[in-house]
């Protein structure tokens, strides 16, 4: 796919007309928790993308050499009945190391950064609200660096990027980082799992 064809739509919805939600989270490259937030009950439909940066309609190239802005982040619509933010934010925190400035293991970059996306003054009350919890609660040996901004604009990423660990799981770079935390995630929230 030529990536410069990229023609990605800007798109900042808080929930859908048939009362589903959406969230968006950026914590490390989109291949890697894409594959965790997927399996979780509730959640209907995760989509890899691109938000933070102020380009209209980046690519993976552009977002990949760090000049737009950009964190790759997820966006999950998920039914609240079945799964609430709170429960999100839970996994996002345990899936990846928040305390680590525009870096998680091996890459390197804003691109990367712990980031939530809010879509209303609930969901940034609640990330605030849980951040300030777990650094006061010492959970993690050092401060958490996760941003909190509202959500100005999701660019869905290029087609070859949705459902990556799934479709290309043989893949060497999925074998050795991506299924790792894909099958520590399954263990850790077992109970919350797809059936």
């Amino acid at each position: 796919m030529n990536e410069s064809l990229n023609v990605a739509t800007p798109t900042a919805p808080s929930s859908t007309a048939d009362s589903l939600h959406v969230a968006t989270f950026g914590n490390g490259c989109f291949w890697c928790t894409e594959a965790v937030f997927q399996n979780l009950e509730g959640v209907e439909k995760v989509e890899s993308g691109y938000s933070g940066g102020p380009k209209p309609n980046p690519t993976y190239k552009e977002v990949c050499n760090g000049n737009t802005g950009h964190a790759e982040v997820l966006q999950i619509t998920y039914n609240p009945q079945k799964i609430s933010f709170d429960e999100l934010l839970e996994v996002f925190w345990k899936t990846h190391d928040p305390t680590t400035l525009n870096r998680q293991g091996a890459d390197v970059g804003t691109q990367y950064r712990s980031v939530i996306f809010y879509h209303d003054d609930e969901q940034r009350r609640l990330s605030e609200a849980y951040k300030q919890k777990l650094d006061a609660s010492g959970a993690f040996p050092r401060p958490i660096v996760t941003e909190i901004s509202p959500l100005k604009a999701f660019f869905k990423a290029e087609d070859y990027h949705q459902n990556y660990f799934n479709e290309h799981g043989e893949n060497p770079y999925c074998q050795m980082v991506v299924r790792p935390k894909v099958e520590k995630f399954q263990k850790v929230f077992a109970g919350k799992l797809k059936k």
